[in-house]
């Protein structure tokens, strides 16, 4: 039975879909091979989790559609522009994503590592071009998020934390430090964007749905942790088990596998808490919590 979130998730993952095939250089424009690498690393996979984020949270704050999609865009371009250098030999080394060979495989190291400099280069680029805000101020304050999101205080200082600790137990606060920053940060980001294309929140609204998104993006960590234990890679699109072949400290290797579900669980209650004054309005971002925790599980 297709429900009413399958439909409003299948028809936002092709809009990002389709945004993204025209916003991204053609592969028949020069440099043609790096143009080819960059939409190959893009186009054609994933579940697009942070596009989904920004669309539910642009329908909370009554959002124009349009808006909210260059904003999805440029968080899915950061994103994938993290996995292309995420998978090089230097950091996780791995050779599968998303279901086919990673972007270094495919191509080169060096069009890998110029493909990633260029998605984020886009990425900012969109933010830039395109009104996505009522206000200057507001939509300065929106590249100022992603900015910190993708940088050394985000996602490439967690991915630096993650790297030092290969090989080394941490407490549970340590490892939660460190994906509040690898991958919190940016899911964070794709709520906060997608909530200020609109006009409708206050300041504390806003920094309750900030609370929603730090508990999900921990949540959704929690999940890939598991799932990288239990799942096939035929089902993860990429090669299961690396955590543990690296070992590396995750939510599975200091909790187990049953209390690591049961804290996705609980994150899932203290994200439905902080979007309790929503009521209605926040139904989509509920159900892309459930999507989040539920995914393969």
């Amino acid at each position: 039975m297709i429900t009413d979130f399958q439909n409003w998730a299948k028809s936002r993952q092709v809009c990002i879909e389709t945004s993204l095939q025209t916003l991204l250089p053609a592969a028949n424009v020069a440099p043609e091979r790096l143009h080819k690498a960059m939409r190959y690393a893009v186009l054609g996979g994933g579940k697009r989790v942070r596009p989904l984020l920004a669309f539910a949270a642009g329908e909370l704050s009554e959002a124009n559609e349009g808006r909210v999609t260059i904003a999805a865009a440029a968080v899915e371009l950061i994103h994938a522009y993290s996995l292309v250098h995420d998978d090089l030999p230097c950091m996780d080394d791995d050779v599968l994503r998303r279901g086919k060979p990673t972007c270094h495989v495919e191509y080169d190291e060096p069009t890998a590592l110029l493909v990633g400099d260029s998605l984020q280069s886009l990425a900012f680029q969109l933010l830039t071009e395109y009104r996505l805000a009522d206000t200057a101020q507001v939509q300065l304050e929106m590249i100022k998020q992603l900015a910190q999101a993708a940088g050394s205080r985000g996602m490439a200082g967690g991915q630096a934390i993650d790297l030092a600790n290969v090989g080394k137990i941490l407490s549970l606060p340590e490892l939660e430090f460190m994906h509040i920053h690898k991958t919190g940060a940016l899911i964070r980001a794709a709520v906060m964007l997608g909530a200020r294309c609109g006009s409708s929140l206050n300041d504390a609204q806003l920094e309750n749905l900030d609370h929603f998104a730090k508990h999900i993006g921990l949540a959704f960590q929690v999940v890939d942790d598991v799932l990288d234990a239990e799942a096939t890679t035929a089902i993860l699109g990429k090669t299961a088990g690396k955590d543990a072949e690296h070992n590396k400290p995750t939510y599975v290797t200091i909790l187990g596998v049953s209390r690591a579900r049961e804290l996705a669980e609980e994150l899932r209650r203290d994200a439905y808490q902080a979007l309790e004054g929503f009521d209605s309005a926040a139904k989509r971002l509920r159900q892309v919590t459930d999507f989040i925790i539920q995914r393969e599980f």
